[in-house]
């Protein structure tokens, strides 16, 4: 598969199968993606394995913890503008409407966000951390680790779904896994094969126009 394969066929998959997926080729991805490019080669992220046994425990422990936390960090910024306001209500009601799931129906809005936290479902996944002290060039390497590790992932024919929805649970994540108290947790990945019957899979969030965000020179 080339890049360009990769890069169009990758999307965040919200359904998987419980086919299992390896340790040994989730390692094998992770030393791969550990080649993405990162400033002063500082290579910010620190990863715990979820898999087997070790996931199913921590999906019972979220189950029997479900308090409300103080979120790692803001996911979105207070009062998102235009046009990336719109581009987030239309990704979500696009989602909504495969699940057939009106805006009127809050109880089951909700019951499918919890769905998040149990990775949609897949058998294998990781938590991505970074250490406090780290800024913002940091967490760019963060986003360039988690999307090559997704493309080597989509090469490999697995599916994958980063979730930034798990920074509400930091607590709850930091204590299964033993995290550092200096360790801030970013995100989730879910990591399995696709459910290729689930309709919520054949979402295909729209891109803004290159000329929107693109200024050629001249």
């Amino acid at each position: 598969m080339q890049v360009t394969q990769a890069v169009h066929k990758r999307s965040s998959i919200r359904a998987f199968t419980d086919q299992p997926v390896s340790n040994a080729l989730i390692r094998e991805l992770i030393e791969g993606a550990s080649r993405a490019p990162s400033g002063g080669n500082v290579q910010p992220w620190q990863l715990y394995v979820l898999n087997e046994d070790a996931m199913t425990r921590f999906k019972q422990h979220v189950l029997e913890h479900p308090r409300r936390e103080a979120p790692a960090y803001a996911i979105y910024p207070e009062n998102l503008k235009e046009p990336y306001r719109s581009a987030r209500f239309e990704v979500g009601e696009m989602m909504y409407a495969l699940l057939e799931i009106p805006r009127e129906d809050k109880a089951a809005r909700l019951q499918r966000l919890a769905q998040n936290f149990q990775f949609f479902g897949a058998p294998a996944g990781f938590f991505c951390f970074i250490d406090q002290q780290m800024g913002p060039p940091q967490w760019s390497d963060l986003g360039m680790f988690l999307q090559t590790f997704m493309l080597l992932a989509t090469e490999a024919g697995l599916a994958t779904c980063a979730q930034e929805a798990w920074a509400t649970k930091p607590q709850t994540v930091a204590e299964y896994v033993g995290a550092p108290p200096e360790s801030m947790l970013f995100c989730g990945m879910a990591i399995g094969y696709e459910d290729t019957e689930a309709a919520v899979n054949s979402l295909k969030s729209n891109r803004f126009p290159v000329e929107s965000f693109t200024t050629f020179m001249t």
